[in-house]
């Protein structure tokens, strides 16, 4: 193929203005994009799921636990394990000099999740005994040895977050049979200390470990798919465990209640029908793991004791249950239903009888028993109405403190969702504003001058293809008129070339001398169609090689080619001259044949092929 020097003028402008219009500025701005990303280069922590211990821990329960390091330096750390609070802002063990007296349970250690003994520790700075300062509208107040230490969450090799320095509380009271961690992201105060000292969750994002000060939890229950444990995530969520909801509180101004939630509803359904938990209509309950009861008023109470059977017993504070009522109420099937409310939308909360079916062992009751009980509490006021953690057996909480709202959602019982955790970061408005600016400084650093040098570059292009485009297409317009112009040469028109009837039909030579003799016409398809002659000239062709054709009227005399190439005139036949019909074999059709030289006659397709 021959390119014309024209086209490889363009090739090659266009090949020079993309070159230099679009790949040089682009990769000067990549480097000057590079140089500022390293300048304010800003790295976001992800949200931490906290895996559980693997146990049943409680005295109420049993509970799905969670574990912690204690100490650290030179020493070997102390493992405990604790209860997620969403009360709490501190962390609770036990005691290891006062937690296990002699007439506790054998093996009192570890069923009170691990004792803590802070002698073995080279870490721990201890304070002064004071109050923990939760609990209190419940009449669980408690106090403990507190202190400093050294704190990792999760087993030995987990590779955990660690925080020093953290407030610590040692606690004997059996009212917690084992250790909480705080959730709460307050601070603690000491009376004999000048400033707060800040929470575990705190210290922990201060340091960039978790985006934001928020948590996702949920407890666990033994009841679903031979038993599933319970999930911590601080910094964010896990989806896998919860259905969305689009249902939000706000946080309520008491700082110590404000997880508050409004109870719309509550009620029971088994094969008898539904029934009214909560006759006297809606309640502000706080959502509180640290306990593990439900608290609600009287009147609740009773409803709940009319609907299951139930009988409190007031030795031990508690709604205990006989074998044969747990086996009715199990068969039966029951569930109860919390509805709350945001004022503007609702999310219901359904916890089958499962939920309930709890059990309580020392010291709660006698020492090598164990019972059945009903996790339901007679609140004396409106703040004791509680939320404990039974509740959160079928209810998922997402708590953002940088931002003052939680959502509380109902559970989901996906089995394979279950295996896989699906963690969700939650940025706080800080780490928010870092990576938005870092995405700014990003994006300003393609400036205005190279954004404008790409387009250029861009639009350059665009213009000069659709200028390679037209010369292509202009060359094969002039390419296809030239071959229509040699061919019009090579081919002239048959006669009547004024005449629209012959376009498109097959030209039939005229009879030679008049009629033949019976013979057929036949018509002839190759395009160059040889016209009749006149014959008995002096100068006389041969018509098996010439074939037969009138000629050219254009020089005012009838002509033809003869077999030397050369214009010959025709001539009349002399009247003396006898006049011969022509052979009364058939004149064969032409093929499309391909085109002849100029002085070269055309060959009929059943011709043989002559040397000349």
């Amino acid at each position: 193929m021959v390119v014309s020097r024209d086209l490889l003028w363009i090739l090659a402008l266009v090949q020079s203005t993309v070159a230099v219009s679009v790949p040089e500025v682009w990769a000067k701005n990549v480097k000057r994009l590079s140089r500022r990303a390293d300048s304010s280069n800003v790295t976001i922590p992800a949200a931490i799921s906290i895996a559980p211990s693997q146990y049943w821990d409680g005295n109420d329960g049993p509970w799905s636990s969670f574990p912690l390091q204690l100490g650290g330096g030179t020493v070997q750390t102390q493992n405990v394990r604790v209860m997620p609070s969403t009360a709490g802002y501190n962390t609770w063990v036990i005691n290891g000099t006062g937690g296990c007296p002699a007439y506790y349970v054998p093996d009192c250690n570890n069923i009170r999740g691990f004792t803590y003994d802070w002698s073995r520790s080279v870490t721990y700075q201890p304070l002064t005994p004071y109050g923990t300062e939760i609990e209190s509208n419940l009449g669980l107040d408690t106090t403990g040895d507190a202190g400093y230490e050294d704190i990792t969450l999760g087993w030995q090799g987990s590779g955990g977050p660690k925080v020093d320095h953290s407030v610590l509380f040692a606690i004997a009271d059996s009212n917690y049979w084992i250790g909480i961690f705080g959730l709460n992201p307050l601070p603690t105060n000491f009376s004999t200390l000048n400033s707060p000292q800040p929470s575990f969750m705190e210290l922990l994002y201060n340091s960039s470990s978790i985006p934001s000060r928020s948590y996702g939890y949920t407890a666990g229950n033994q009841y679903r798919f031979n038993k599933v444990y319970g999930s911590l995530t601080l910094g964010g969520y896990d989806t896998s465990r919860f259905k969305p909801t689009d249902t939000t509180f706000k946080f309520g101004g008491d700082i110590s209640r404000d997880l508050l939630v409004d109870i719309s509803a509550i009620s029971t359904g088994d094969a008898r029908g539904n029934k009214n938990l909560l006759p006297d209509g809606q309640i502000s309950a706080y959502l509180d793991s640290t306990v593990a009861e439900i608290w609600l008023p009287g009147t609740a109470c009773s409803a709940f004791e009319n609907a299951f059977g139930l009988k409190y017993n007031s030795t031990v504070n508690r709604y205990l249950v006989s074998g044969d009522k747990h086996q009715t109420l199990t068969t039966n099937g029951a569930y109860v239903n919390f509805t709350l409310t945001n004022g503007s939308s609702t999310v219901d909360i359904g916890l089958p009888y499962g939920a309930f079916d709890l059990n309580v062992s020392f010291p709660i009751i006698d020492n090598g028993t164990t019972s059945y009980y009903f996790p339901l509490q007679r609140a004396a006021n409106e703040s004791q109405y509680t939320l404990g953690r039974a509740f959160f057996q079928e209810a998922y909480i997402i708590a953002d403190y940088d931002r003052g709202n939680f959502t509380v959602a109902p559970c989901k019982w996906d089995q394979m969702a279950l295996q896989n955790t699906n963690i969700h970061s939650i940025l706080s408005p800080d780490w928010t504003s870092k990576a938005r600016a870092a995405s700014s400084s990003s994006s300003s650093s393609f400036g205005a001058g190279a954004i404008a040098g790409v387009v250029v570059g861009i639009i350059a292009l665009i213009a000069l293809i659709a200028l390679l485009i037209w010369f292509l297409r202009r060359r094969s317009t002039k390419t296809r008129a030239a071959k229509a112009a040699e061919l019009e040469a090579k081919n002239p028109s048959p006669p009547s070339p004024n005449s629209t009837d012959n376009e498109g039909r097959p030209f039939i030579s005229a009879p030679i001398g008049g009629e033949l003799g019976g013979g057929e016409i036949h018509e002839l398809t190759a395009p160059h169609k040889p016209y009749a002659q006149e014959l008995d000239s002096p100068h006389k062709i041969d018509p098996n090689k010439a074939g037969y054709s009138e000629m050219d009227g254009g020089r005012g005399e009838a002509g033809y080619f003869g077999s030397d190439g050369k214009y010959a005139v025709a001539h009349e036949v002399e009247g003396r001259s006898a006049i011969y019909e022509m052979p009364g074999s058939d004149v064969q059709e032409l093929g499309t044949g391909r085109e002849e030289g100029i002085g070269q006659p055309s060959r009929m397709s059943w011709e043989p092929d002559v040397k000349r």
